[in-house]
């Protein structure tokens, strides 16, 4: 079954933004940032997912990966 990788963490290094400083800009906690992180949600609205494009510029392909397997 194929998957879904987080590659938020790439996006933060790429923009040299601590994950701290995102949750703040972009109005959600910093432990449910850390479930989106590491890939341990179930979903995630496009509201966020919009929040998060805009916060890091970029699309959500950037984030999102489907797994190859």
């Amino acid at each position: 079954m194929k998957q879904i990788i987080v590659r938020l963490d790439v996006m933060l290094a790429r923009r040299k933004m601590k994950a701290k400083d995102l949750a703040e800009q972009i109005g959600i906690t910093e432990a449910n940032l850390s479930l989106l992180r590491t890939g341990k949600v179930k979903g995630v609205r496009f509201e966020t997912l919009a929040k998060l494009c805009s916060a890091l510029e970029c699309t959500p392909g950037d984030i999102l990966e489907l797994d190859s397997e």
